[in-house]
């Protein structure tokens, strides 16, 4: 082996790897420390470029409605404008919809849950007066005629309004600690204005980066991947908001037509909670119709009805529509995207996993193919349901079908 100085740093490289990776599988907890520390100072950095990435599609929104504006500079200044203005108006639409929702509805919950809980017992105690056998079957197991129903009742209202109250505990409790997170908030929103407002600068500083480092070709795949991965994600956000508001707005429509309670809080929640796909609007039906089920079943039961109407229209029609083939991921993919991204990092992981699962399912395909082409498959082969008798196993069936023939034959003639 002639050892040359790419000989030499290839071997340098090798052995400072195994160094490293000795240390780290030997260091654990030392390494885990280091790294929480090391995200702690990044965490704002990775918080404002996320941010970044997210205002990044109204912006350009904006800018293509101010198109007509030559000077780019103030172009890009009146849209990163327009789009925190946008955001600051649908954050305190929100929060004026919902502040007076919650209160009100937390309060006629604990109203009306001693009446509602009244109705309950009333229901199963008559059901079980007109069918003794069931009676008789239950008293085996306990003895209903001295059970303390209104112990269990008022036990069940004490632990729900205990609950409601650690609620409210929990939500000032979170606000404080939010406070204290001013700085890292400003510091990351800071660096998404500098991000958004030098996105082109930061592009070419970060590909001269690459291609001062890196092979020309793997910098060529690289930006190719980025420049895929940029594009599925932009699509799947502002479509998956659109849609989201589409629904959130037929269903105030709906139960306005079918007078149905708390419609500015079910709808609300309907459509935060439909930003996640697959599940996220089975969690919004679920919380709406409780709200719905303390003040009438019966209204509840319709609206859990005009839900799934609602949801085969919205998954047939509409988001074929609005967010189209533009993700390109299988139903089947997008359900373990949502449960793998939602098991590791909670709603955000949800939202985040399925473009990213997109990407990596557009490049396996690519690959796929690719390797299918060197290995110059037959095409016939890749089918649904290929032939049975392929290339030389037609050969090979010909004489296998030749040979119980002929055997078939002698045992006749024997």
């Amino acid at each position: 082996m002639e050892f040359n100085k790419k000989t030499l740093r290839n071997i340098f490289l090798g052995l400072a790897g195994c160094i490293v990776l000795y240390w780290i599988l030997h260091e654990t907890e030392r390494v885990t420390s280091l790294l929480n520390v090391v995200y702690g100072i990044i965490k704002p950095f990775v918080a404002g470029a996320a941010l970044a990435f997210v205002l990044n599609v109204p912006m350009r929104a904006f800018e293509r409605l101010l198109k007509k504006i030559k000077n780019n500079t103030l172009r890009r200044v009146l849209s990163l404008l327009l789009t925190f203005v946008s955001i600051l108006l649908v954050l305190y639409g929100i929060i004026y919809l919902l502040i007076p929702q919650i209160s009100e509805t937390v309060e006629s919950i604990i109203a009306t849950l001693p009446g509602f809980f009244n109705r309950v017992q009333q229901s199963v105690v008559i059901y079980l007066n007109e069918h003794p056998e069931i009676m008789e079957w239950l008293s085996e197991y306990t003895n209903f005629a001295t059970f303390d129903w209104s112990g269990l009742i008022q036990k069940a209202i004490s632990i729900i309004t205990d609950g409601l109250g650690g609620v409210v505990d929990t939500a000032i409790s979170t606000i404080v600690n939010l406070g204290t997170g001013i700085f890292n908030g400003v510091l990351a929103i800071v660096f998404a204005i500098y991000c958004l407002g030098k996105k082109e600068v930061l592009a070419r500083q970060g590909r001269r980066l690459l291609y001062s480092f890196l092979p020309e070709k793997v910098c060529d795949e690289t930006i190719r991947i980025l420049r895929m991965t940029n594009t599925t994600f932009s699509n799947f956000i502002s479509g998956q908001c659109l849609e989201a508001v589409i629904l959130g707005l037929m269903f105030a429509l709906f139960m306005t037509i079918f007078g149905m309670p708390y419609m500015p809080l079910v709808s609300v929640i309907i459509t935060v909670t439909a930003l996640v796909p697959i599940v996220g609007a089975f969690v919004g039906c679920i919380l709406g119709g409780f709200f719905i089920l303390v003040v009438d079943p019966a209204l509840a039961f319709w609206f859990v009805v005009m839900f799934l109407i609602l949801q085969q229209i919205e998954g047939n029609l509409i988001y074929p529509r609005v967010v189209g083939t533009s993700i390109g991921l299988p139903g089947m993919w997008v359900l373990v995207a949502v449960a793998v991204g939602g098991d590791l990092m909670g709603p955000v992981g949800m939202l985040l996993m399925i473009p990213l699962a997109s990407v990596l399912y557009a490049l396996m395909r690519e690959f796929t193919q690719k390797r299918i082409a060197q290995r110059e498959i037959p095409a016939e082969k890749l089918q649904d349901q290929p032939p049975e008798n392929l290339s030389g196993d037609k050969e090979k069936g010909g004489k296998k079908n030749s040979f119980w023939s002929k055997f078939k034959r002698k045992k006749k003639k024997g």
